[in-house]
């Protein structure tokens, strides 16, 4: 089998995801398969407990798993759709190996980290099928956290039947002299060189291109030639990173030293989708009324999705970000569309009615996710259908009209991680909808994260009044879609359409949306 490891040094944030995202992107249009993993070093079994402001977005795939927003990269990237097995955690990895013990799995052995906790990862890793596996470690080196996953790597590297490439991704600072630094990078690379690793190619991230005598003295004092040091600077846009690493020769660098055999090539051209995403013919003001608006990888999907339906639309998606808790209507009368995004609890509730009243009244394009559709039975209960108590338990668990509550299955669940209705369901799209309009089909599957539903004992008022219910699940009846039809685009799902939403595949909601909202900034 053939690896590749992506690992960090200096400090963490420096993007090991869109660099292994960018990777894996270069040697799938070189016709390669690839199929990528994160490792994340923490003791959360998923990240699916984790507050936003600590972990950033959580990703959620098919199959349920609450993963990595790094995840997200990946098949943004790849045009893919991964499974839990992608991503792993020091959490999940203890629990496996303690479970087994408690199993008797062991046979009577003293368990201990090595062989027992590495062999597990490698069982891991082992299981991945594809040309080639691409590995990101997250962390940094020199960590503790990570230290484990790669005394795994380094002891997979051993075994005959594999092939190792190394990648290390390094801060490269600039002081006020403008000089580039290298001596971090040097003692990045020394605490992995203790580790029993020579990295294969080294990736400077820096605020600019690296010189050339930076990459030469990175490359004579860290093991490797001249050109097997890249640049990675700061960029405006991710998705320029493959062909930036691609200028670099990448592609070839690696082909070469894992000794992969030529294939043909794929046929979506990487660069073209590129240039149409920074060569708009307008640009529209969309705002994301939101309660984590403080840390914007809160809601990196939505982020990504606006790119793309931006791009299928030759617009420019400029985003407002506006804090749920501190509203107001100036805010609101500038923007030429409204996203209210998924969240849970009651603060900021109130604040993301306002703008879905505001929306639904002054004709404002509107799209609602998860919590967004939620919320927006809840404002059309009170002030359409007059249910002025109308509520979400979720945020008043007592009210005396629960437009929107938990369904008897979740009322059952004492246990928060990995409870919710998580992953892909299917819905039912009626024919005649704005929702059928965009989607060309009746059926689709599209990614949950939730436990609230729409109440279905509130169904038949809300439809009387005009609400429409263009989408439900139809194994449990659940509503997923509604709309309203005298409006210019308000909808909403319970799904998160951002999830699967691509630059090869934009996702429908979103391009209907920016397409509304481009049309009210024409006629304003």
């Amino acid at each position: 089998m053939k690896y590749i490891v992506v690992t960090g040094g200096v400090l963490s944030g420096l993007g090991k995801g869109v660099t292994t995202a960018s990777i894996g992107r270069i040697l799938k249009d070189r016709g390669y398969s690839v199929v990528p993993i994160k490792i994340d070093g923490y003791v959360n079994v998923d990240p699916g407990t984790m507050n936003p402001y600590e972990h950033g977005e959580v990703f959620v795939l098919d199959d349920g798993s609450e993963t990595d927003l790094d995840l997200g990269h990946y098949e943004r990237f790849l045009n893919v759709d991964l499974t839990g097995e992608s991503n792993i955690t020091t959490g999940e990895i203890y629990k496996t190996v303690i479970e087994k013990e408690r199993k008797g799995k062991y046979l009577g052995k003293t368990v201990q980290i090595i062989p027992h906790i590495t062999d597990e990862i490698k069982k891991r890793l082992k299981k991945l099928e594809a040309d080639i596996v691409l590995i990101e470690v997250g962390g940094t080196i020199g960590d503790m956290e990570n230290m484990i996953f790669v005394e795994t790597c380094r002891q997979l590297s051993r075994e005959n039947s594999n092939k190792f490439l190394f990648v290390h991704l390094s801060y490269v600072p600039v002081i006020n002299s403008g000089e580039q630094k290298t001596k971090p990078t040097q003692r990045s690379v020394k605490e992995l060189l203790s580790l029993g690793i020579q990295p294969d190619i080294i990736i400077g991230r820096c605020e600019q291109e690296l010189q050339d005598k930076t990459r030469e003295k990175i490359a004579l004092f860290c093991g490797v030639k001249p050109d097997e040091v890249l640049s990675n600077p700061d960029l405006d846009d991710i998705y320029k990173l493959p062909i930036l690493f691609n200028k670099q020769n990448i592609g070839k660098i690696i082909i070469n030293k894992l000794e992969l055999d030529r294939k043909p090539t794929y046929t979506f051209k990487w660069e073209k989708m590129v240039e149409k995403i920074h060569k708009p013919d307008e640009e529209v003001t969309i705002g994301i009324v939101g309660k984590y608006t403080g840390l914007e990888d809160a809601y990196l999907s939505i982020k990504e999705a606006f790119k793309h339906a931006g791009s299928a639309n030759s617009c420019k998606v400029n985003l407002e970000w506006v804090e749920s808790d501190e509203i107001s209507v100036p805010e609101l009368a500038s923007l030429d569309g409204i996203l209210v995004p998924g969240g849970f609890g009651s603060r900021g509730a109130e604040g993301k009615i306002s703008a879905v009243k505001y929306a639904r009244e002054k004709k404002v394009p509107f799209l609602g996710i998860c919590f967004g559709l939620q919320l927006a039975v809840v404002e059309y209960a009170r002030n359409v259908c007059k249910i002025e108590d109308a509520n979400t338990t979720e945020a008043d668990s007592k009210c005396p009209n629960p437009v929107i509550d938990l369904i008897q299955e979740q009322k059952e669940i004492d246990e928060m991680g990995g409870t919710m209705r998580l992953g892909a369901y299917n819905c039912k799209i009626k024919r005649d909808s704005i929702a059928y309009k965009l989607y060309q089909k009746n059926d689709i599957s599209e990614r949950h994260r939730h436990r609230w539903e729409v109440n279905p004992n509130y169904v038949n008022i809300l439809e009387e009044n005009g609400l429409r219910i263009s989408g439900v699940n139809p194994e449990k009846d659940l509503v997923e879609i509604i709309e309203l039809p005298n409006h210019p685009f308000f909808i909403a799902s319970q799904f998160h359409p951002e999830f699967k939403s691509r630059p090869e595949s934009p996702a429908p909601l979103f391009i209907g949306f920016v397409r509304a909202s481009l049309k009210r900034m024409r006629n304003r």
